[in-house]
């Protein structure tokens, strides 16, 4: 029943997400005088809608995305266009398809409301206003997070110890099989709740850096805990074992082996940190977005019944699958069970920011690099005293649109296939 919940849940989150991407287009476009006919939440048919003013509001049958219609996308034909000799190449139908489509909506009373007379920069911000509403609202959550409730942050205090040493790539990680050496910390009596106070003769207060110097170390290495209150000398006898980089888990390495789990607590963190972990994920997620061609092999293998990895890309369904599974999880409390499950939905509010900043029509970064190509190219005749060329007419590079249309299309049935027969999972 939890799991159904939490599907429905983050299903909602997700809608919600699409109808605020498509609400910043709406508001600034309207701002800047575009005459808006609809705004609606999902594709096909029709569910429900209200006209207000100039726009028809409304919820579609197909849940996988939503849109507005400004009058006006396409500039008309220049002059010299009309004396031509019609095409019937099926890439001339498809750039006049789209300019009358765009233009049938147009009365005279709303002629001077379209969206291609607006100066250049107007139009980068109305194409630019979906993705940072989706930016803003991963901002907002992570923020929300990081501040108020805070960053599971490993410390000095040992939660566990190792029993003994299992090969890095070893499927059970609980038992000891017979055979397998005891661990250094095991044999040098390490206990849950030990506070390491110095490691080799040097005081550590975080983590990362105790890790650092203990992966760094070699044979016999003295070592001070804090236990009940008292300080008790150690004698760790560290061993030498492959273990995957801490930079890059996909190589190992030889590095010191102690055998400590470390204890976990929540640490709040400032504006600075907010920024910084906001600039890495941004830039992690813009990595994924780009290596999403690669992963084709993986998915097509996923689906034939091969191992999926946690970081495959996933759909609608496949995401909203992980927040039921999120929230049924007897992993976790209840409170860190809703943080991941709006950790998350932030994730996916920020990889649609930056999937829809790709300079690719029909995405709006496309839409944003004609405008900004006009901007450049208008400014330039104006330098050098040449005519004005006029808009940028987007509608030539149509055929490239429904080209990338189709890859998405093939792609987006491709996740959704692997996310329905072999999920990714999170526990």
């Amino acid at each position: 029943m939890l799991v159904v919940v939490g599907i429905v849940i983050f299903f909602v989150g997700l809608l919600f997400s699409i109808a605020w991407h498509e609400l910043g287009h709406l508001l600034t476009a309207k701002m800047f005088g575009v005459k808006v006919t609809q705004y609606m939440v999902g594709f096909g048919r029709t569910l429900w809608s209200r006209k207000k003013g100039d726009t028809e509001y409304g919820i579609k049958a197909v849940p996988f995305g939503g849109y507005i219609r400004m009058i006006g996308m396409f500039p008309p034909k220049r002059e010299e266009e009309y004396g031509r000799t019609a095409s019937s190449a099926p890439w001339r139908v498809m750039i006049e398809d789209a300019r009358e489509a765009a233009s049938e909506e147009v009365t005279p009373e709303d002629a001077h409301r379209q969206f291609y007379q607006r100066k250049p920069w107007k139009r980068i911000i109305v194409m630019a206003a979906g993705p940072v509403m989706n930016l803003i609202l991963a901002v907002g959550i992570f923020a929300a997070i990081l501040m108020g409730y805070g960053v599971s942050t490993p410390t000095t205090t040992v939660k566990a110890v190792s029993e003994c040493v299992l090969p890095a790539d070893a499927a059970d990680t609980t038992t000891c099989p017979a055979g397998a050496p005891a661990s250094p910390a095991a044999a040098a009596g390490f206990r849950p709740g030990d506070r390491i106070v110095e490691f080799n003769g040097r005081s550590y207060a975080e983590w990362e850096q105790l890790q650092r110097a203990i992966r760094d170390s070699s044979g016999t290495v003295p070592v001070v805990v804090e236990r009940d209150g008292q300080r008790v000398n150690l004698s760790a006898d560290l061993m030498q074992t492959e273990r995957p980089r801490l930079d890059d888990t996909s190589e190992s390495v030889t590095v010191g082996f102690l055998g400590l789990t470390p204890t976990m607590h929540l640490v709040k963190q400032d504006v600075g940190g907010v920024v910084g972990t906001m600039t890495n994920m941004v830039t992690l997620t813009a990595q994924k977005v780009i290596e999403l061609p690669q992963r084709v092999p993986d998915l097509v293998n996923a689906i034939a019944g091969g191992e999926r990895e946690q970081d495959s890309p996933v759909g609608i369904v496949g995401a909203s699958r992980l927040g039921g599974e999120v929230l049924s999880s007897d992993q976790m409390g209840v409170d860190a069970r809703i943080i991941m499950m709006f950790n998350l939905l932030a994730g996916v509010n920020l990889s649609l920011f930056v999937f829809n900043m790709l300079p690719l029509l029909p995405l709006d970064g496309g839409h944003i690099a004609g405008a900004a190509w006009e901007s450049i190219r208008r400014g330039f005749a104006k330098v050098v005293r040449r005519p004005d060329p006029g808009p940028f007419d987007t509608a030539k590079l149509m055929p490239v649109a429904y080209a990338v249309s189709l890859l998405f299309i093939g792609y987006s049935l491709l996740v959704l296939v692997a996310d329905v027969v072999n999920p990714v999972t999170l526990f």
